[in-house]
């Protein structure tokens, strides 16, 4: 007889070895080596026909069309709404907001759609009572249940039969048939699995709430984001209320947009024009600021790149950012000394942006350059300028994506001059270009 031998696997990157280790060869994984059983012939037997296969035209497309949430800001994210039966994953940093919006999502659910299910592994049913009397999401048709056994929870679906489930969160929830603790690599996949089955056969929209590692990726197996429709993480700095929510994954719309939410005592509230956030709202030009027109998506968004320049003993500078990208802002300095004559080699650099927001798209490499070259001139910019460009390693200015909807953003919002790459084409009503090739005729639009 053939000898049968046991087979692990990683369940990170499915690197396999025949006997087991604390530590994948491939990835460099701990603890995610697990026996996958005897290795098992082709499966060859035919297995009964449940559905039919029909032909595609014959397929009905109304079970898959978005249902809006009643959040303006999620709907955007989402492509329009949430499909019955798509599971989405939610993920983001303790205290950032999470609960607070599944809850008022799970409410207005009820309130339109009918009756919703909100489990809780974490919290008691009355913590998630009072957050919801807070944020106003006390609603007859939404269920709350505290449990954290995947087999009570399942039996609760199959009782109540939602049409949208929250499971805050999936790495809280076990399984009774394993013999691992929760969070393990091996209850997150199981529950995950069983969760989207019940999910998919009832036409259940369901929220996978996700917790985040410390360097902000989703805690589990990254078969856990293969397997959820939507991944969405939400960001935003603890001492500031603005928070984003991205789609890392969208089956059913984009994955680059962006949602803005405001984080208040009285809930999360979605900010449909939160250009005005990213700005000092100074009234007089200082030196050492410049305003940029960012795209979050197909959003365009007007921030505002500030810039410190100062002496330093040391014989290292310090180069500091804030908001920015450090690589980038490395190699602005280094064109602005080389290309643009701005002594900055025994100067420390501080660079942030203001609000909270994060850029890192070339499209502010200009505005970063003229900040920072004020900062060192102790010149400003004129009244109403906006910056926007890609800046080569040559001093040269580049032309970015969608530059006439950055405009159109920034002529809305009362800016009179931009700063622009060659060949910007027509201008908005009320604006003017002006169009720079390299980053000295750039620099010739600082004032003193």
């Amino acid at each position: 007889m053939a000898r049968t031998t046991s087979t692990f696997r990683c369940a990170e990157c499915g690197w396999q070895t025949t006997k087991w280790v604390g530590r994948c060869g491939e990835c460099q994984a701990w603890g995610t080596v697990e026996e996958v059983g005897a290795v098992k012939p082709r499966t060859v037997a035919v297995a009964p026909i449940g559905t039919p296969a029909v032909p595609i035209g014959a397929i009905d497309v109304d079970t898959a069309r978005a249902r809006s949430t009643g959040i303006g800001e999620l709907d955007r994210v989402l492509g329009g709404g949430i499909v019955p039966g798509a599971v989405v994953l939610l993920a983001g940093e303790p205290g950032i907001g999470k609960s607070t919006l599944l809850v008022e999502v799970a409410a207005k659910a009820a309130a339109t759609h009918g009756r919703a299910l909100y489990v809780t592994a974490e919290e008691s049913a009355a913590q998630v009572h009072l957050r919801a009397r807070r944020v106003g999401a006390i609603v007859d048709e939404l269920l709350l249940v505290a449990e954290t056994d995947l087999g009570t929870i399942l039996g609760h679906i199959e009782q109540t039969q939602p049409g949208v489930l929250i499971l805050d969160s999936v790495q809280t929830v076990a399984s009774g048939e394993l013999d691992a603790q929760p969070g393990s690599v091996t209850q997150i996949r199981e529950v995950a699995a069983s969760i989207i089955r019940v999910a998919k056969a009832r036409g259940m929209a369901t929220v996978l709430v996700g917790h985040v590692t410390k360097d902000g990726s989703i805690a589990g197996p990254r078969v856990l984001e293969h397997l959820v429709d939507v991944v969405l993480q939400l960001e935003g700095d603890r001492h500031t209320r603005l928070r984003l929510l991205r789609a890392a994954k969208n089956r059913y719309g984009a994955a680059d947009e962006v949602g803005c939410f405001d984080l208040t005592d009285t809930g999360i509230i979605g900010i449909d024009d939160p250009s005005g956030l990213f700005v000092s709202g100074r009234g007089e030009p200082v030196d050492g600021t410049c305003l940029t027109m960012t795209m979050e998506g197909t959003r365009p968004l007007l921030a505002e790149v500030q810039a410190l320049v100062a002496s330093t003993q040391v014989p290292t500078p310090r180069r500091a950012t804030s908001g920015l990208d450090n690589a980038r802002v490395a190699m602005v300095l280094a064109v602005l000394e080389r290309r643009g004559g701005v002594p900055l080699a025994a100067r420390d650099v501080h660079a942030a942006t203001v609000g909270g927001v994060r850029i890192t798209e070339p499209a502010a490499d200009l505005a970063i350059a003229l900040a920072i070259a004020g900062a060192a001139a102790n010149r400003a910019l004129p009244a109403g300028h906006i910056a926007i460009g890609e800046v080569g390693l040559s001093g040269d200015v580049r032309r970015v994506p969608n530059l006439a909807r950055r405009l159109s953003e920034a002529a809305r919002l009362g800016i009179t001059h931009a700063i622009v790459p060659p060949d910007a084409g027509t201008p908005p009503r009320g604006m003017t270009c002006i169009e720079v090739p390299d980053i000295r005729a750039a620099l010739r639009m600082l004032i003193a």
